[in-house]
């Protein structure tokens, strides 16, 4: 009976253990991203200790999402909340914001985490930026993380906050953004070789969404299929624009996913070109599932390219 005693209290101090420590071992912080490749970039620093869910697909232009009640949702629950900034959301972001009732994601809130304040900013206007520009972003080019280098900085302004949010778990925040950075500058290294025969080599893109990657890679943009950001294309600007490829020899068009690809085909047709789908984010297709694969595909297809049209 005294043994009985002795394995039944010790059932109970163990059981009581374990439920006590259980709601701490459950707590994740839970992080909402505006898109696909700051998810990638969280969970690259968070690991197994947070929850993340990106409100955009990496197939869907960052510009216009349609808004959906399970968006307020994931805000409600949030504890951060990770925003590209530069307005690039700010069709369709800023109200889902106020609705969700969450304090701790609203601007200026504990929470809330604008990913531009870490990176590389290209393309800002100096002078008056005004609607006849087109969808010109005034405070300059949101699509950064298309930067190796911005994607460094911006794991580590989240892994700053993570531990801030959760100092228990910051030195697990600190050594994943550690391992990151060191595979990150492994995956470079092979990157920038393999593009080193090309830099220099001319391009043109649909939108401007390549001029972060354009620039770290030795690429120059030439032009563009719109005729102004977020314009659609235009018969004028389409004969204008293919006489430039003529004149420069320029043989690769980059589009986005989300773009229809009937006028870069015709150009690539009149100037003997060739259209490659340029991947701007992870999920833009299934297999690019990391911030790493994001770079592995999109330059295989420029290696290919420009291989194919020398």
């Amino acid at each position: 009976m005294q043994n009985l005693n002795g394995i039944r209290a010790l059932v109970a101090v163990t059981l009581g253990m374990a439920l006590s420590a259980t709601p701490a071992a459950a707590k994740k912080l839970n992080v909402v991203t505006s898109t696909s490749d700051l998810a990638a970039l969280t969970m690259e620093v968070g690991g197994d200790r947070i929850n993340v869910d990106s409100i955009a697909k990496g197939y869907q232009d960052p510009h216009f999402v349609e808004a959906k009640p399970s968006f307020l949702l994931k805000l409600k629950q949030a504890d951060v909340l990770l925003v590209v900034g530069l307005e690039l959301e700010i069709g369709w972001l800023p109200p889902l914001i106020t609705q969700s009732g969450n304090p701790k994601v609203q601007v200026g809130g504990q929470g809330y985490l604008d990913a531009s304040q870490f990176a590389e900013i290209l393309e800002i206007p100096s002078g008056p930026v005004s609607r006849a520009m087109g969808d010109v972003h005034p405070l300059g080019n949101p699509h950064y993380w298309l930067d190796p280098a911005n994607g460094r900085r911006i794991a580590r302004g989240v892994a700053n906050k993570l531990g801030e949010l959760d100092p228990n778990d910051a030195p697990y925040f600190q050594d994943r953004f550690k391992d990151f950075d060191r595979r990150l500058s492994d995956a470079e290294k092979k990157w920038d070789a393999e593009m080193s025969p090309y830099r220099g080599r001319k391009v043109v893109t649909y939108h401007n969404s390549a001029t972060n990657f354009a620039k770290h890679f030795g690429l120059n943009v030439m032009g563009y299929v719109e005729p102004r950001p977020g314009i659609p294309p235009t018969p004028g600007h389409t004969i204008e624009l293919m006489g430039l490829m003529k004149r420069d020899k320029i043989k690769v068009i980059l589009v986005e996913p989300y773009f229809d690809l009937k006028t870069p085909d015709s150009i690539a047709r009149e100037t003997g070109s060739k259209v490659i789908v340029f991947l701007p984010s992870v999920g833009g297709e299934k297999e690019v599932t990391d911030y790493f694969k994001l770079f592995d595909y999109d330059i295989a297809l420029l290696m290919k390219a420009f291989q194919e049209t020398n």
